[in-house]
């Protein structure tokens, strides 16, 4: 399948009530950073992002790492290795899967403006 682009935009940045999943390409990439920038909050409004393996054969997905609800304006980093000491919501010490799935999910209907970018290192 060949080597993943080493930066993927599966959010650009928009304002959004509820997003889908998103699938992201990422065999061979030996650590992930996903940069996760909420520039537009609402008072009450918060999101998870959720980072998952996916496995596309029998469409299965399995937790890599959640983050914590984010509710203001800001840059979240979350990490995801092999090598790297776990932090609870940050990093993840885990094998990296061919294909993680991003999942935001958003506590209430009010509309936050943010965007994801996918960092693979091979």
């Amino acid at each position: 399948m060949g080597i993943p682009a080493p930066v993927q935009i599966p959010y650009a940045s928009a304002a959004r009530t509820a997003s889908s999943t998103k699938e992201v390409y990422v065999e061979k990439a030996h650590g992930l950073f996903i940069v996760i920038d909420v520039t537009l909050d609402p008072e009450l409004a918060s999101i998870v992002f959720n980072i998952d393996g996916f496995d596309q054969t029998s469409g299965k997905a399995w937790t890599l790492l959640d983050s914590v609800a984010l509710a203001a304006v800001g840059t979240t980093i979350l990490r995801i290795g092999p090598e790297l000491s776990a932090s609870a919501n940050t990093i993840a010490k885990e094998a990296i899967p061919p294909m993680i799935r991003v999942n935001p999910v958003h506590n209430d209907s009010d509309s936050m403006t943010y965007s994801v970018t996918v960092h693979s290192t091979i």
